[in-house]
């Protein structure tokens, strides 16, 4: 099954990973379509991949093409609003994309996450839940793989992460279990209606859901559709945070399942991100022990909250170099418990942005406050331990003779990387680099890091 009966030319809009992998799918297909590309970049990249015997135009429209194709398949970075999808449109001409293609090829049941935070991190989570589970499983869509190129690999199981954009063009996917982990102000200027046209793209992983998973405390989150549903968080949630045995321990329903410091991830909102994985491994049939396992042993995904290191005095180095902003930061300081000291790591470019709301996180914590970079002072006055250094590398080095048992060395910025490094990952590299050195579980490093 491939849903392309009559289909016999195909127009793929835009190239790079996406586009390739569906250009390799269709002309593996025993239906000898003509597939053509339009990219509207000058150089557009993976031309050099492309088959000899598809045709690409680069730098422009070609109408001809597209007005005269059977089935267009869209990357997800090209808005179905765009006037020439329109017209397409308006003749009557399908427009998918790789997702929807993959949804009438898939072969083994799937479970697909979104949200505008912690979605790459649910679906690496699940899919490690499944691995030790002993499921054969394909991780992918907008993590990782391209969804077309798990196809025909003898995958039991699918995991896929999925973006608003994504979503769009996917009617047909059906799903053991979707969820929906939260929605924040992201892409307005994809969606002309605000937050609601966001949610409405968003909304469509339940279009043919078996089961959704959303967040308890965000209604927009719950499925418009009549669907069944289970939810994560609080209180009422059936997989939930509460406190047993004077612990927070994750619940299924009545049952306290495991103890939040036997988590490897770290932060509240990752202990939400477990619960979330977990309702999709239920739902998708994976054994309680693997997810367990997975849960245990998942450092997450490199500068998101990642675990690093650890010393073999129990101090925790964690790399939370991917949190440019205020509210990622905030996220990571959520719900932190700590038997010793936090040494957490600030600063860099804050983007004019006012630092003060970390300021009642902070209030809550043995914290010691490293600040560094070009806006480093406007972290200062959040707390009466901070310290003003120029580099991360020199916060480290000091920190590193005063850590003990129970402590964490957290760099969680709160700020772009501009002013001292290329990016976030190099940023994050650095850390880890140090703080392997720092823990014993790497040579010292005598130099060369910022």
């Amino acid at each position: 099954m491939n849903g392309l009966h009559g289909v016999k030319s195909v127009v793929v809009i835009g190239l790079g990973m996406t586009g390739l992998s569906v250009v390799n799918y269709l002309k593996s297909l025993p239906l000898g379509l003509t597939v053509r590309v339009i990219d509207t970049r000058a150089k557009a990249p993976g031309a050099d991949l492309l088959p000899a015997d598809v045709e690409l135009c680069a730098g422009e429209w070609n109408m001809d093409w597209l007005l005269g194709t059977d089935l267009v398949v869209a990357s997800p970075g090209i808005a179905l609003s765009t006037p020439e999808l329109r017209k397409a449109a308006e003749q009557g001409i399908e427009i998918v994309g790789d997702i929807e293609l993959f949804a009438r090829a898939a072969d083994a049941q799937v479970v697909a996450i979104t949200g505008s935070n912690g979605k790459s991190t649910v679906t690496a989570l699940t899919g490690e839940m499944a691995r030790l589970g002993g499921v054969n499983v394909g991780v992918g869509g907008n993590i990782g793989h391209a969804a077309l190129d798990l196809l025909g690999k003898g995958h039991e199981l699918y995991v896929l992460e999925l973006s608003s954009f994504q979503l769009e063009t996917t009617s047909s996917l059906k799903l053991k279990a979707a969820a929906y982990l939260n929605l924040s102000e992201d892409h307005m200027d994809r969606y002309p209606g605000g937050m609601a046209d966001y949610n409405n793209a968003k909304q469509r992983i339940f279009l043919n859901a078996e089961l959704a998973v959303s967040n308890e405390a965000e209604p927009e989150t719950r499925p418009f559709n009549s669907v069944e549903t289970v939810s994560f968080g609080d209180r009422n949630a059936e997989y939930r945070l509460g406190i047993y045995q004077g612990k927070t321990w994750l619940f299924v329903e009545d049952e306290p399942v495991i103890a939040g410091d036997e988590v490897a991830l770290v932060g509240r909102h990752n202990q939400y991100n477990c619960l979330a994985a977990m309702a999709l491994a239920d739902a998708a049939g994976i054994s309680r022990e693997g997810q367990l396992d997975a849960i245990r042993s998942f450092t997450g995904l490199e500068h998101r909250c990642q675990l690093v290191a650890r010393s073999q005095e129990g101090v925790r180095w964690v790399n939370d170099s991917k949190a440019t902003n205020v509210a990622s930061t905030l996220a990571a300081l959520d719900g932190l418990e700590l038997d010793g000291k936090l040494y957490l790591l600030v600063g860099g470019d804050g983007k004019g942005a006012d630092f003060s709301s970390l300021k009642p996180a902070l209030d809550k914590l043995d914290v010691a406050l490293y600040c560094f970079g070009v806006d480093g002072d406007q972290f200062m006055p959040l707390t009466d331990s901070s310290k003003r250094v120029e580099t991360m590398a020199e916060a480290m080095a000091e920190i590193a003779d005063l850590v003990k048992d129970g402590d964490m060395v957290l760099l969680s910025p709160a700020c772009a990387s501009f002013d001292q490094f290329a990016n976030f990952m190099a940023r994050g590299d650095a850390f880890a680099q140090l703080a392997k050195a720092y823990a014993g579980v790497a040579p010292r490093i005598t130099g060369g890091l910022q």
